[in-house]
């Protein structure tokens, strides 16, 4: 199966239906610069058109899932007075993604900033024990504003939310879990397993009726109306 070229990631397909993007700059605890970011981007775009996919996974290599935009780049830019337009769909893709295919955020780190935001907009997100959470933007004298921030009011509420965005402190995936933003957490070596069951799970399924049910849920989540969640069209083509 040829996929798009993905600089500084591995893609690979545990099973025919399933594709896994691993994030590997460990070194730089999976930061995510703009070239690579386009092409994560790219990948999506395929992945949402090949018709043998049904689920993505996406995680990191060594202590963090993701630390976020590389701020070594960002700096430099700014220092050119260059502005970084992060626009939709956000950093790798994924902060404001309007997926039609399901996509589970395996997190075995440290998921920090754009990482945060990246995960928040995931279908299912699976931790590891050893995985923790943060915006850690205002200790830096910037804001998370990818999209995390009505996020998680809609998923955890207001006050927890504000405490996660306000504070900048990390919080483990247990807490998370408490909260209703982690589906569950797992012993790390069992992480990537977990996900991939998660994934044949849904692999199984009509692709019509999974792609009419994800619309479903975004439309649930973004327009909070069960009315407007639930056109008339919705499952015009599908067998009962």
């Amino acid at each position: 199966m040829q996929h798009p070229t993905v600089q500084g990631c591995l893609v690979s397909f545990p099973t025919p239906e399933i594709l896994l993007l691993t994030l590997n700059r460990p070194e730089k605890r999976n930061s995510i610069p703009l070239a690579i970011s386009a092409d994560i981007i790219r990948l999506w775009e395929w992945f949402d058109a090949e018709p043998t996919l049904r689920a993505a996974i996406i995680t990191g290599t060594g202590e963090s899932f993701c630390s976020g935009a590389d701020l070594k780049e960002w700096n430099e830019l700014n220092a050119r007075g260059t502005v970084n337009k992060m626009t939709a769909p956000g950093l790798a893709g994924l902060p404001r993604r309007r997926s039609v295919k399901p996509i589970i955020a395996a997190v075995n780190g440290y998921c920090l900033g754009g990482g945060f935001e990246m995960a928040v907009n995931c279908d299912i997100v699976i931790a590891s024990e050893k995985a923790s959470f943060g915006l850690p933007e205002v200790q830096r004298g910037i804001a998370a504003v990818a999209g995390a921030l009505p996020r998680l009011v809609r998923l955890i509420g207001k006050q927890r939310a504000a405490e996660i965005a306000l504070s900048g402190l990390p919080f483990p995936a247990s807490q998370l879990e408490r909260w209703g933003l982690v589906n569950r957490v797992v012993e790390h070596d069992q992480l990537l397993a977990s996900a991939v069951e998660t994934a044949k799970a849904i692999a199984r399924n009509s692709p019509d009726s999974l792609r009419v049910t994800l619309e479903g849920l975004h439309y649930g989540w973004e327009m909070a109306s069960v009315e407007e969640a639930s056109p008339p069209w919705s499952m015009s083509g599908i067998p009962n």
